[in-house]
């Protein structure tokens, strides 16, 4: 379905000409066949059910000089090698230009194996080393990326060819109790991943939660809802069972129960890296993963339904789109631990404990990274939809960290979009390295490796993004008519009899 709207547009204070803008949505099916890889561990899983699709969804929006195009896909990550070949397909196919095109896993852990490791990626690598990576790790599917690659480009040309009449809005509202900070500091000094619910260590989170769900939305002539783009922070991990776009799914369910089963909801990660579903502090049981899921995305898709509701509709221009691309070193291991890690991967994973084991596995495989790719390349991107701006990284963002960004932004609405254009792994504060730092995510993997101060990097490379763009009008309600004279019904003294 798709949208078009003539408007004026305001730049640097001043009014321009009129802007004619267009926007589509699509989407199209790329769900996993059983026996397929389940991603987002660091060994081998499969799928043995479907318990709902997963979907490619896009947005496209077209002011006639500047096209962009948005798109969420229900995947755990996208890898660069796929976004490049999609973006020179799109530009083929619809002349968007690559800077201009965002993609984003929605980093569903129920979803179809677009990674970790990739085809070929280790054919350079020792016999030891491509067993590690091929046998022992959690592969991406050629065929299945050449089909998650075939639903981008599918969607975001039906998008574009299908642009009509709309009217558009932004907002954001608050849930601020679907989604908990997973880390913690311990009385022992230092800062624990899921310590666990009931311990005694626990002294408070290590870091905040982002409770805001962004929305952009806009609206076809006859009123309906054509489509609509959701921001929000928090891990994809509720695994409902079986094959699942996770949470989205129900937060889909929400607004489509609320404004019809035609509208396309494209979903954007936030800073989610040390966010999940989550309370360690909750006293009572956790939920099944079917109930969660539900929890998490009805809580996120009804707070979404309120924004919708009660934002204004009107123009969203002009549109702009920039990128840059950083080059950051990642972290070496020593070279007495990858001797080490050596002599683990060498012996049966029972006899040294499972987790020992795969973790000395991802130093080896690190090792085999830095010999080819000692400096990783990291894209940062802003997608502009007039007072509106999404901040592009590839990384699992620590949530302080994006909302750094937000703070720095010049925008009215900004939205920090994780896992686009790429993977890079968990992006930690420099905090979480400290004294008093540790947990999960800051161990040193194949998957996870860039230098401490990376994130400071592309939090600033997001900022200058955004400031060198000028923010659109946002679109406000008519003033109130003139008073003329009080309702007659009301201004009447009190009668006692």
């Amino acid at each position: 379905m798709g949208i078009v709207l003539a408007t004026a547009c305001v730049t640097a204070g001043l009014a321009a000409a009129p802007l004619s803008v267009k926007v589509g949505f699509a989407e199209t099916d790329i769900t996993p066949d059983i026996g397929m890889e389940c991603p987002g561990g660091y060994g081998k899983s499969f799928h043995q059910s479907v318990h709902d699709p997963c979907k490619v969804r896009a947005a496209v929006f077209d002011d006639g000089t500047k096209q962009v195009a948005i798109v969420g896909v229900d995947a755990l990550v996208v890898p660069a090698p796929l976004v490049a070949s999609v973006r020179a397909r799109i530009r083929a196919r619809c002349g968007i230009a690559p800077e201009a095109i965002l993609v984003a896993a929605s980093h569903s852990h129920s979803s179809g194996p677009t990674g970790m490791v990739l085809p070929g990626e280790y054919d350079h690598a020792s016999p030891l080393v491509r067993s590690l990576a091929y046998e022992k790790s959690s592969c991406a599917d050629p065929k299945y990326l050449a089909r998650v690659e075939e639903g981008i480009v599918a969607a975001v040309a039906k998008a574009f060819e299908t642009r009509t009449e709309a009217l558009c809005g932004v907002g954001k509202g608050i849930e601020a109790r679907a989604a908990f900070n997973r880390r913690f500091r311990m009385k022992n000094g230092l800062t624990y991943t899921h310590p666990g619910q009931g311990n005694p260590d626990i002294i408070d989170d290590a870091g905040p939660t982002d409770p805001e769900v962004g929305v952009l939305a806009a609206w076809d002539k006859d009123g309906k809802l054509a489509g609509c783009i959701v921001n929000y922070a928090c891990h994809a991990t509720t695994s409902p069972g079986g094959i699942s776009a996770n949470y989205i799914y129900y937060l889909e369910q929400v607004i489509r129960g609320a404004f019809g089963p035609a509208a396309i909801v494209v979903f954007l990660p936030g800073a989610s890296g040390d966010v999940t579903q989550v309370d360690n502090l909750s006293p009572v049981a956790h939920p099944d993963g079917e109930r969660w899921a539900r929890i998490l995305g009805g809580r996120v898709g009804a707070e979404a339904v309120k924004v919708l509701l009660t934002m204004e509709r009107g123009s969203l221009a002009p549109l702009d789109a920039r990128r840059t691309v950083l080059r950051i070193p990642r972290r070496k291991p020593r070279p007495e631990r990858i001797r080490e890690c050596l002599e683990i991967v060498a012996k049966d994973p029972a006899q040294v404990g499972h987790t020992p084991w795969t973790f000395a596995k991802e130093i080896v495989l690190l090792d085999a990274i830095l010999a080819r790719a000692p400096v990783a390349e990291v894209e940062v991107q802003a997608v502009q939809v007039g007072p509106a701006i999404f901040l592009g990284n590839p990384a699992e963002f620590f949530c302080r960290l994006g909302l750094d960004i937000k703070a720095g932004s010049p925008f009215p609405f900004t939205f920090p979009v994780t896992f686009a254009n790429g993977t890079i792994g968990y992006v930690p504060t420099e905090e979480a390295f400290g004294p008093n730092g540790g947990g999960y995510e800051t161990r040193l993997t194949a998957y996870s490796n860039l230098e401490i101060g990376a994130g400071g990097k592309i939090v600033e490379a997001a900022i200058a993004l955004a400031r060198a763009m000028t923010p659109g009008a946002v679109p406000s309600a008519p003033p109130a008519p003139p008073f003329r004279e009080p309702w007659s019904y009301g201004n009447v003294p009190p009668e006692r009899e």
